[in-house]
């Protein structure tokens, strides 16, 4: 699936900060590729029963193709693709993934009062960040009538049959803010039914862990500091394993008109970028896919509500914001169980 990028982008310390000088280090295998518009990357160490790299290569591929059937809204002959073409009334059947994605999408939804929404396309398309479309500001009529567009209360969802259809014309899905983390997911699934038991796997800035890192101990992933386009330097660093990793930030992805900067982060409720203080959003959780839709749900609502609903949700969350003095970070109490300090 072509994916939009969450372009908060990860840096593995581990692998950074004098990995090759551990005399017990044991030597990782790397792979890489491209996919839903991005990049992936593999790090793993390897094991008596681990198969050869190209067997690794191909069941990563092959969990990847899973998402690309069902959620690439670039293919024509897609499942979202299919359903976002269908007239209304139509019923689409959807795959299990599809429904699962669909479901935990409509979950958060409901948490953040439709903060997130994956029916955003019309208002995305319109403010030129979607495939289609120049990058202008639109009228407020135009983001009215595009507002008419998105909802989950424009789709119908019969769940036991896993049928899905629209009860508006124009409505569209968009599963940019999860399926990323979503092929995270069944990539990491692949690697354990091969019996890779100790690796990291990205996609796009998004991250599985699992096991131990090359040098024996947690991998330490850096959150990196929202400084623009030009420089990637460190904010923080958090030691994790057997869990997910997502950031989302409005820095990298945004236009600007007559000196006005316009994020592609924009709020369902008005159909508008977001204008506030909080610039990015890391969630650690045990699915990439969840940790991926809540780093955007959290950070379209801006850092008083996020943090409230974050620590409601008991999530692990670290918040970087714009401040008079530079940034300000702040986190959740289960963030800081993975926060680096001195002598970690």
């Amino acid at each position: 699936m072509t994916l939009a990028v969450n372009l908060l982008r990860w840096l593995l310390l581990g692998l950074v900060l004098g990995l090759s000088g551990c005399e017990t280090e044991q030597q990782p295998i790397r792979l890489s590729g491209g996919v839903f518009g991005t990049t992936w990357s593999l790090t793993y160490t390897p094991g008596l029963e681990t198969p050869d790299p190209d067997a690794v290569r191909s069941a990563l591929e092959g969990a990847f193709n899973i998402v690309n059937q069902q959620m690439n809204h670039y293919d024509p002959d897609s499942t979202l693709s299919v359903f976002n073409r269908a007239p209304v009334g139509e019923f689409v059947e959807v795959g299990w993934d599809f429904a699962y994605v669909l479901t935990e999408a409509m979950r958060i939804s409901a948490a953040t009062n439709h903060a997130y929404d994956i029916t955003l396309s019309p208002v995305s398309d319109l403010w030129g960040f979607g495939p289609e479309g120049p990058e202008h500001v639109p009228t407020d009529d135009e983001i009215l009538q595009a507002l008419q567009r998105v909802g989950l209360d424009k789709l119908e969802w019969v769940p036991q049959e896993r049928l899905l259809a629209k009860r508006v014309e124009g409505v569209a899905i968009d599963f940019s803010s999860i399926a990323k983390g979503y092929g995270v997911d069944l990539g990491a699934d692949a690697l354990d039914e091969l019996g890779v038991v100790a690796y990291m796997l990205e996609i796009g800035g998004e991250i599985r862990l699992r096991g131990p890192s090359p040098r024996g101990d947690l991998w330490r992933i850096a959150i990196e500091r929202p400084v623009g386009t030009e420089r990637r330097d460190v904010q923080a660093a958090v030691a994790a394993t057997d869990t997910g990793i997502a950031t989302s930030g409005d820095y990298r992805n945004f236009f600007e008109v007559d000196g006005v900067r316009y994020s592609h982060l924009l709020d369902p409720r008005s159909g508008r970028p977001i204008q506030h203080d909080l610039v990015s959003v890391t969630v650690i959780h045990p699915s990439t896919a969840i940790a991926d839709a809540w780093a955007t749900a959290l950070i379209v609502l801006g850092y008083d509500a996020a943090r409230a609903l974050a620590d409601e949700q008991d999530l692990a969350v670290y918040f970087v914001r714009h401040g008079d003095a530079g940034f300000g970070v702040e986190w959740t109490e289960p963030m800081a169980n993975y926060l680096v300090t001195d002598g970690r």
